[in-house]
């Protein structure tokens, strides 16, 4: 890999060395001392034009636990707030040795852009453009979701490290999300059955080309899923009315107490946060035994491990010991 700007860069056997590589990496992070000599002297900065926590936090452990050195660079109180823009920043990065550029950006494109143009000779990873895609997100995504299901297998489902004959449902707002985007496309590339719940109004247009299905009824979606994504309802992009009320969506589309009634014994409820408590997840849901949503916290500091790692250090032997 040269960048990671998307999950459909992935192929399937890229995919699984990624998913692989961060096992390796989660086992390191049980010793005492967590840290590899991997990426001493390398430099990554985290260029962030949105907030974040999650995401800018783990890139910044991910780094540091490579003994990468690291900058944490915010658009608040920067130049950009005095009108600089992405190129400049960007040669400014690239003169203070950047090997690698971990980027956010409101702007859907923005992360091609920078690896494209030439303003930075280092790595570019996509940790979130616009409403686009959230390529990482994804990828951890499927590591949890790896650790519980493959071992679990139906009957006829065929033996491997992917996720083949796997359902999952993707719920909720679709069309503010760049995680449904980046996993719908990794998903399907790692062989899983994905289908997209939401109103009509929350699907965005031309879903049909996506490798997936959709449905407007998640109730009848339930039975026989494997994996539930809830997605946050985007209310500070939602510029409109996309549904009647808040309690209203919740009772359509909602995972609440009733609905966990629903789901097979195995089935896992996964959330990429933050929640909005109460309208698509409730708190029985969100904190119930086959919740995942705080394993996938820390799924993504081993995931961002393997991605700086494979980007940076190439092969997927060296450094790993």
């Amino acid at each position: 890999m040269r960048h990671l700007l998307s999950a459909g860069d992935l192929d399937h056997d890229t995919a699984l060395l990624v998913l692989d590589t961060a096992e390796q990496m989660a086992a390191t992070q049980q010793r005492e001392i967590k840290k590899l000599p991997t990426l001493r002297g390398r430099t990554v900065v985290n260029l962030f034009f949105e907030d974040s926590t999650r995401t800018r936090i783990s890139f910044e452990a991910a780094a540091k636990r490579l003994s990468a050195d690291v900058i944490n660079f915010s658009a608040k109180g920067s130049s950009l707030a005095k009108g600089e823009s992405l190129k400049d920043t960007a040669l400014t990065l690239q003169a203070m040795g950047a090997d690698a550029v971990v980027i956010r950006h409101q702007a859907s494109g923005a992360p091609h852009r920078l690896a494209t143009a030439g303003w930075v000779h280092g790595c570019v990873v996509n940790a979130g453009d616009g409403t686009h895609e959230h390529p990482t997100q994804a990828l951890l995504d499927a590591v949890t979701m790896r650790h519980h299901l493959v071992g679990m297998r139906r009957p006829g489902a065929a033996a491997g490290r992917d996720l083949a004959g796997r359902r999952v449902l993707i719920v909720g707002d679709v069309l503010h999300s760049r995680v449904a985007r980046s996993n719908v496309l990794l998903l399907h590339t790692l062989g899983a059955d994905v289908t997209l719940v939401a109103p009509p109004t929350l699907l965005p247009v031309g879903v049909d080309s996506w490798p997936c299905a959709t449905s407007y009824d998640l109730d009848a979606s339930l039975p026989g899923a494997d994996a539930v994504m809830m997605l946050r309802v985007q209310a500070e992009r939602m510029h409109a009315a996309y549904f009647p009320s808040a309690r209203e969506y919740s009772r359509r589309y909602g995972l609440d107490a009733r609905r966990l009634r629903l789901l097979d014994e195995h089935t896992i409820v996964m959330h990429p946060g933050p929640m909005n408590r109460g309208l698509e997840i409730s708190a029985d849901a969100a904190d119930c035994a086959r919740s995942t949503i705080v394993e996938q916290v820390g799924n993504g500091v081993s995931v961002r491990m393997a991605v700086l790692y494979l980007l940076l250090a190439g092969s997927a032997d060296e450094g790993i010991r």
